[in-house]
């Protein structure tokens, strides 16, 4: 009798661990979330499920300077979506560090409370796509998918995803959901010189490469809209370092001194990162603010 009840608890045992294994049916999906992350289920398989994000990343876009255009641009178009008019799919490229995920955190702050919601799905499970927007198809709210610094190499199943949820599936993009993309790319994947030459036969063997520099161009070119970012000059680098030195507390008429001595070590902090952008000057506010106390 002893033998068959330590036999049950090491079956018990092995079925409960078995059972951490197997997919589990998706939880509810709490909808008054103004933003999600999409997480697939162990290693890739299972059902993937909408997780809600509990502390947004909230930027106001009047923070956001030195893309007048691009902000522009992108809040009319946010704009004509959550009034249900129709609106364009979204790719920000360019220089790194001028705003272009900032722009899109920001038009989820402004436009919220009316309705629109983000999801944020990376590269890799950008396969899942299909799911995400049968899961939203039908909702009240409006979703933009957001998938960051997104770059492609050759033959990732995603690629082929993105193409078809952009436009090319048999099945009609739902109403209610957008996707805006950021890359450094334009064309999300790597472009070689060889490529721009008219050949009709390349090194590896494929008779008509340019068909191949066809299919990547053909990615980007299914978002509507295109937005350019460049990199900054010093002076509206060192414009973003003192609004955000100001918006920490600092102010030029109070703490004169102070404000000549931010303006030198900026440019030093810059001359240190490689380079001028927002981030960076975003990065120095913070860094110096801190080290006074405010």
């Amino acid at each position: 009798m002893q033998a068959l009840e330590t036999l049950l608890a090491r079956l018990e045992s092995l079925v409960g661990r078995a059972e951490a294994f197997l997919p589990q049916p998706p939880a509810p999906i709490d909808w008054r979330a103004t933003a999600f992350r999409w997480r697939t289920g162990l290693a890739g398989h299972g059902h993937g499920r909408l997780e809600p994000v509990k502390h947004p990343h909230r930027i106001r876009l009047d923070d956001l300077l030195g893309v007048t255009e691009q902000k522009a641009a992108i809040e009319r178009n946010t704009r004509q979506f959550i009034a249900g008019r129709p609106a364009n799919n979204v790719l920000l490229t360019g220089a790194r560090g001028t705003g272009k995920s900032s722009l899109v955190k920001g038009v989820l702050a402004k436009f919220a409370k009316r309705g629109l919601r983000l999801i944020e799905v990376d590269r890799n499970d950008l396969i899942s796509l299909p799911e995400i927007i049968d899961l939203v198809a039908g909702r009240p709210e409006r979703f933009i998918v957001f998938c960051d610094d997104l770059s492609f190499e050759a033959a990732e199943p995603g690629y082929k995803a993105l193409k078809s949820a952009l436009d090319g599936s048999i099945a009609g993009p739902p109403e209610n959901l957008l996707i805006y993309a950021t890359s450094n790319r334009r064309h999300l994947m790597p472009e070689r010189m060889a490529e721009n030459l008219e050949t009709t036969h390349a090194a590896d063997g494929e008779i008509h490469p340019g068909e191949t520099t066809e299919e990547k161009i053909s990615l980007s070119e299914r978002f509507g809209l295109w937005l350019s970012f460049y990199p900054f000059d010093q002076d509206l680098y060192l414009a973003i370092c003192m609004h955000w030195l100001h918006t920490f507390g600092l102010d030029e008429k109070t703490a004169p001194g102070v404000w000549a001595h931010a303006r030198q070590e900026a440019l030093q902090w810059a001359l240190q990162r490689g380079g001028r952008s927002g981030r960076v000057a975003w990065q120095f506010a913070r860094d110096y603010a801190g080290r006074l106390g405010k």
